[in-house]
C-alpha cells in the first residue's frame, strides 16, 4: 500500500514538472519576438536602415496638391522620402488638401489625432493654424514653410527666392523684345513682395528703360483670374510674364498658350515658379515657358523629414535656402528659348550675387534703394 502511495507521488511530481517546463519554454518562445511578447516587427524593413514606424505629413494651402507648383513640389518632396524609407502611402506618409483658410487648423488637428509624428504647414497662410496647434501638442513635431514660428516643437524654412527672382528677371529683360515685361504675385504679402522686388531688380539691372507690369490675383488657387491678368498684360504689349501665384499661374499659362495656338509666331513667354514648369508651357512643337525660378521645396522637405526621423529635429531654428546651397536655381530646359546667350549673361549675375558684389532686395524699400545706384 506505501509502495503505491509512493508511486502515485512520483507521478504527480513529474507532471507538475513538465508543466511548469511548459510554462517557461512558452515563455521564452514569447521573448524571441525582442518585446517581451509583443509580436512587433522592429527589424529594418527598408533599403536604408531605418526604422519603419516614423510618418509625415503636410497640410496644403487653398492652391491644392496638384498646383503644379509650390504645394506639388512639397507633395514631391514627401513622396521621394516616403519611398527611400520604405514607407506605406497615406499611412506612413500622406497629405491634407485645404479648400478654405478654415480647413487649416482642422487638419492639422486631424493628423495630430492619427499620430503623424511631423507635420508640415506648407505656407505662410497656415503659419497661425501651426503656431497655434504646435502649442496645444508639444509632443508633436511641426514644420512651417515660407515664415517663421518661434516654438521649441517647430522648424521654421525658408528661402532667398528674391535671388532667384532677380536671375529670372534678367532673363526676361534679354528675351523681350518689346520693352515690356510683367508680374502676377498671388496674394500682396511680404513673402511675394521677395519675388516681386527681386524680378524687377534683375530687370532694370539689365535695361533700366524696361517697363515692369505688376498686377496681384488676391489668391493662389484662381487660374481664371491669372488667366485674365496675363491676357490684359499681352494685350497691352507684354511679352514675358512671370508668376509667384501657384495654381493661379495655371491660367498665365494657359493664356499665352491661346495667343500662340492662334498665332504660332507670336513672342509671348511665361516664366515659372517653385518647380521647373517646362512642362506646364508644352503646346504641339513648342513651349512657353522661358525659364522657372526654382525653389526647391522638395529638397528641403525631404532633409527636415530625414532629420526628424534621425532624432535630430531642428526644433526652434530657422532654415534658409538659397543660391550657395542650390536650395534656389534657374531652370534651363528650354534650350531653344533660354539661349546660351541669356544663361550666360543670367550665370555672370549669378556669380556677383554669390560674391557679395551685388545684393538682390527682398523689398520695395531694398528695391527703390537698388534702382537709384542703377
Amino acid at each position: 500500500m506505501k509502495k503505491n502511495r509512493l508511486l502515485l507521488i512520483l507521478g504527480l511530481l513529474l507532471a507538475v514538472t513538465f508543466v511548469l517546463g511548459a510554462c517557461g519554454t512558452a515563455d521564452e518562445e514569447e521573448d524571441t519576438t525582442g518585446n517581451n511578447g509583443d509580436n512587433t516587427n522592429t527589424e529594418d524593413a527598408t533599403d536604408g536602415g531605418e526604422e519603419t514606424d516614423f510618418s509625415v505629413a503636410m497640410v496644403t494651402d487653398t492652391g491644392g496638391v496638384d498646383d503644379k507648383s509650390f504645394n506639388q513640389s512639397s507633395w514631391e518632396g514627401l513622396q521621394e522620402f516616403g519611398e527611400e524609407y520604405g514607407l506605406v502611402e497615406m499611412e506612413g506618409y500622406t497629405y491634407a488638401q485645404s479648400e478654405s483658410d478654415a480647413d487649416y487648423s482642422t487638419n492639422l488637428n486631424r493628423l495630430v489625432q492619427q499620430d503623424y509624428d511631423l507635420i508640415y504647414g506648407i505656407g505662410y497662410l497656415l503659419a497661425d493654424a501651426v503656431s497655434t496647434v504646435a502649442e496645444q501638442n508639444p509632443d508633436t513635431n511641426f514644420g512651417i514653410v515660407d515664415s517663421v514660428i518661434d516654438a521649441d516643437n517647430v522648424a521654421s524654412i525658408t528661402f532667398k527666392e528674391h535671388q532667384g527672382s532677380f536671375l529670372v528677371g534678367v532673363a526676361a529683360a534679354l528675351k523681350s523684345e518689346s520693352g515690356k515685361v510683367g508680374f502676377v504675385g498671388g496674394v500682396d504679402s511680404d513673402l511675394i513682395k521677395k519675388f516681386e522686388s527681386g524680378y524687377r531688380a534683375g530687370v532694370k539691372s539689365v535695361d533700366p528703360s524696361i517697363e515692369v507690369s505688376v498686377q496681384y490675383a488676391a489668391s493662389f488657387g484662381d487660374a481664371a483670374k491669372g488667366k485674365a491678368i496675363a491676357a490684359s498684360m499681352y494685350n497691352s504689349g507684354v511679352d514675358v510674364i512671370y508668376h509667384a501665384s501657384g495654381a493661379t499661374g495655371n491660367g498665365v499659362f494657359a493664356q499665352a498658350k491661346d495667343i500662340k495656338n492662334n498665332d504660332p509666331d507670336a513672342s509671348v513667354w511665361v516664366i515659372g515658379v517653385d518647380r521647373n514648369q517646362y512642362e506646364e508651357g508644352a503646346i504641339g512643337d513648342t513651349n512657353v515657358t522661358l525659364t522657372s525660378m526654382v525653389k526647391r521645396v522638395d529638397v528641403a522637405v525631404k532633409s527636415v523629414s530625414e532629420q526628424a526621423m534621425n532624432g535630430n529635429f531642428p526644433g526652434g531654428e530657422i532654415l534658409e535656402f538659397g543660391l550657395a546651397d542650390n536650395g534656389i536655381s534657374v531652370a534651363d530646359t528650354n534650350e531653344e528659348a533660354y539661349t546660351e546667350d541669356i544663361a550666360t549673361v543670367v550665370e555672370e549675375w549669378k556669380q556677383k550675387l554669390l560674391d557679395g558684389e551685388v545684393e538682390a532686395p527682398s523689398t520695395e524699400e531694398e528695391l527703390e534703394a537698388y534702382l537709384e545706384t542703377l
